[in-house]
């Protein structure tokens, strides 16, 4: 398995440089064809006072997000151009102007989306549109952070596991990260006895499924010591010096981590490396 189809969700001109920052380098890593997209909202008809439309205005909204539009595409093209990989440019329109929105028919015939993760200071709906690639789209989710630098290399990788579905499936997912990188490790928080599995083997079946993809692994169980699970995620980030974390994305109800936070929603808010998620 490697990623031969990139998709780089490209929301504003902000965020479009960090995302390149990162697309690009791994576009040209794995001879990937690499996909860039940006939407733009459809002006909104205004209504003078005498009950016409404003058609002035109309066509001064137009003209303003098409200028936008063609900025990001210049800065896509140029940079695509200057790395030398394959290409292409979707720009598209929609009710809100959300390119995660607009990016899920391509997202679902790609490899690997890359989008910035959504400020927690911004528009709470910057969150549910950029998770709409989450739960909507089927493939995997690399979250570059918005507020840190990041090193693309991926040398040292984190993987959060917990058992579930959604983790093997980002697992997995992640792998030609994993086989690439110099170390992966196995995170296993708070592991207990089930009927299925001794606590202290929890986690062994999926190292030793990486390593004989020739991945370099080791393996790491601890106890959160009374903090939260996404917390104590970080925590070991920290510790090791991870460049990549590996989860998967609401392993328990999306409602209860709404209302309550939980792992997937902590680490989507306070993102302190590159995350790949899957769903």
């Amino acid at each position: 398995m490697t990623y031969k189809t990139i998709l780089a969700v490209l929301q504003s001109k902000a965020d479009a440089g960090r995302v390149l920052d990162c697309a690009l380098p791994l576009a040209d890593r794995f001879s990937a064809h690499l996909i860039g997209v940006h939407a733009e909202a459809i002006p909104v008809p205004y209504v003078t006072p005498m009950g016409f439309p404003d058609t002035d205005f109309i066509a001064a909204s137009a003209e303003q997000n098409q200028q936008r539009s063609e900025e990001i595409k210049t800065l896509f093209d140029t940079r695509a151009g200057r790395e030398g990989v394959s290409f292409e440019w979707q720009a598209m329109e929609n009710v809100s102007g959300d390119s995660a929105v607009s990016a899920l028919v391509a997202a679902r015939a790609s490899d690997l989306i890359i989008v910035q993760q959504a400020d927690p200071d911004g528009e709470s709906g910057a969150h549910a549109n950029v998770e709409t690639l989450l739960f909507e789209s089927g493939r995997p989710v690399l979250f570059v952070p918005y507020a840190v630098s990041v090193n693309c290399a991926f040398k040292k990788v984190l993987v959060a596991w917990n058992g579930t579905q959604q983790a093997a499936r980002a697992t997995f997912d992640a792998l030609p990260f994993i086989k690439q990188a110099d170390e992966t490790e196995i995170l296993l928080l708070d592991a207990t006895d089930s009927a299925q599995q001794d606590g202290a083997m929890a986690g062994v079946d999926i190292a030793a499924a990486l390593a004989r993809h020739g991945a370099n692994v080791t393996f790491a169980s601890q106890a959160s010591g009374g903090v939260g699970a996404g917390e104590a995620i970080e925590n070991r980030i920290a510790e090791t010096g991870a460049e990549l974390l590996v989860m998967g994305a609401y392993s328990q109800s999306w409602l209860k981590e709404f209302f309550f936070g939980g792992a997937t929603r902590t680490l989507l808010e306070s993102m302190p490396v590159a995350t790949l998620m899957s769903r």
